[in-house]
């Protein structure tokens, strides 16, 4: 199903694939995975997908394909913001390529929207990349929690998409020194939910401060924490909500000079 999304940086969600499983400490929290349990009864949209241990829901690691919804972007007439797969990973290895390839077919043929793909699993991203088509109105990105998986954003330089993007969050650590060559779009915000855990401002701003020198927009989500609303998303008085579109055009206009 699709929904009007109330994440900051997209229109609406759209999710062929449910359920997914924990790949690496960013997942500790995972809203979805809160979400999904809320849905999971007899007959739910997520039965079987999650399960309840002692500190909380946790994915079960099966994973569900929705054929039924495949072609649901193409009844949309006005063009949207389309966060792919927000209750699940496209690049999940449950995920056969051949339904990749249909998700990917939709999105080639609905191009009045616009496709935000996000994946924690780099490696398969990386080698599927060349089997998929990468129309210029879908925008790949990686999570980054924390230094040690910063190798995702060098196997996302590898995928030819138009966009590629980067959503540091949850920002678990500082990331000095990032290599933004090739990226076209940063994202970055705290944990929120229960057991959240703490952000600090300075990482924060040096993150600004790397994406000026880089000239690569910065889109700060929100500081998060057990009552986010109250956190809010404000960053030295204001709100940073950038996006890639300007730059996405001009590499347009550079490829086809």
């Amino acid at each position: 199903m699709s929904t009007i999304s109330s994440i900051e940086w997209t229109e609406a969600t759209w999710n062929p694939v449910r359920g997914c499983s924990r790949v690496s400490p960013g997942c500790e929290h995972c809203y979805a995975e809160r979400m999904a349990h809320r849905f999971s009864g007899p007959g739910a949209p997520y039965e079987g997908l999650t399960i309840l241990g002692k500190k909380g829901p946790r994915w079960t690691g099966r994973v569900q394909l929705v054929p039924e919804v495949l072609h649901e972007p193409m009844t949309w007439r006005r063009s949207r913001l389309v966060f792919v797969n927000s209750m699940s990973d496209l690049f999940h290895d449950s995920v056969p390529l051949e339904f990749i390839s249909s998700v990917f077919e939709t999105m080639r043929r609905a191009h009045w929207h616009t496709f935000q793909v996000l994946t924690k699993r780099a490696e398969r991203l990386a080698q599927l990349a060349t089997t998929l088509p990468w129309p210029k109105n879908v925008w790949m990105g990686v999570s980054v929690e924390s230094r040690a998986y910063q190798p995702r954003i060098d196997l996302l330089r590898r995928v030819p998409a138009h966009v590629r993007f980067l959503s540091l969050e949850p920002l678990l650590e500082g990331l000095p020194d990032l290599d933004l060559t090739g990226i076209d779009w940063v994202i970055v915000g705290g944990e929120s939910g229960p057991g959240a855990r703490p952000i600090e401002e300075r990482w924060v701003r040096d993150l600004y401060l790397q994406c000026r020198t880089a000239r690569v927009p910065f889109f700060f989500k929100q500081w998060g924490g057990v009552r986010k609303k109250e956190a809010g998303r404000l960053l030295d008085g204001r709100t940073y909500d950038e996006m890639p579109t300007a730059r996405a055009a001009d590499r347009t206009l550079g490829a086809s000079a």
